[in-house]
């Protein structure tokens, strides 16, 4: 680990910390509002609160690394390497298990009748391959090991933009003007967010100063995984009530209201 200034450790320190409250907010939500949608999507949104609650578990060892990995110097205020590692497979550990949750939750809130297991199998195996083979290039010590990786690690990558922009295609343009809407859009959030970790994990390969790249890899990680996992699994919620209402228009009026405290 290099040295840091202050400014730099506070930075990061405080972007797992947001990440970490980010995570545990959007759980608290889906588990609150998981009965206010259908029986039948209950489950995609299961699969929302697993993921953020796997990720909020990890993003507090992640701070728990990074603070350890470092000890202040209290004469010129320089954070100096503690030492200890920072452990960043904790993040590799994460993506093995949430990844493949994300796919299968826009399989699930689709609800397929027909080869939807298959469907979330494939996508959710290119999704494990995708993170399992990425991982020999972020701990490479070569530049060209992590290019050669990274490049490996693709390729599941454009497997999944072309089933989502193929075959759940199809599905999607079954769907309501506002649920077709919402999907193409959660479509592109997932194609955006991901498509960012590529450009985070190739930092390195840019030239970009050792310390200047280890702030902007895991900055651009956080800013990342909030997007994917928590306004993914918000918007995943918001898919989930559309076709609830969809499916029947009276279901809003069939949610059974919290009684007013009191009463």
């Amino acid at each position: 680990m290099p040295t840091l200034g202050s400014t730099e450790f506070s930075l990061i320190y405080n972007a797992f910390s947001f990440t970490f409250a980010c995570m545990f907010a959007t759980f608290l939500f889906l588990v609150f509002m998981r009965t206010q949608v259908a029986p039948k999507y209950r489950l995609a949104i299961v699969m929302s609160t697993l993921v953020v609650a796997i990720a909020g578990y990890h993003y507090l060892r992640i701070f728990e690394s990074w603070n350890a990995a470092f000890v202040i110097d209290a004469a010129s205020g320089t954070y100096l390497p503690s030492g200890t590692p920072f452990n960043d497979a904790y993040r590799y550990i994460d993506w093995m298990l949430t990844v493949p949750l994300l796919v299968a939750e826009l399989v699930a809130v689709l609800a397929l009748t027909k080869g939807g297991g298959w469907l979330t199998a494939r996508l959710a195996i290119a999704a494990l391959l995708m993170v399992i083979l990425g991982y020999p290039g972020e701990i490479a010590a070569t530049t060209s090991a992590r290019a050669i990786w990274g490049a490996i690690s693709t390729v599941p990558f454009l497997y999944i933009v072309y089933v989502l922009f193929t075959e759940l295609g199809a599905a999607i343009n079954r769907q309501t003007d506002e649920v077709g809407t919402l999907l193409r859009n959660i479509r592109l959030l997932l194609l955006a967010t991901w498509g960012f970790y590529p450009i985070v994990y190739m930092l390195p390969l840019l030239g970009v100063e050792r310390s200047s790249a280890i702030i902007a890899i895991q900055l651009g990680y956080c800013i990342a995984d909030v997007a994917a996992k928590c306004g993914y699994g918000l918007m995943i919620y918001a898919i989930a009530r559309a076709k609830s209402k969809a499916d029947d228009p009276q279901f809003e009026a069939q949610l059974i209201s919290v009684p007013a405290v009191g009463a």
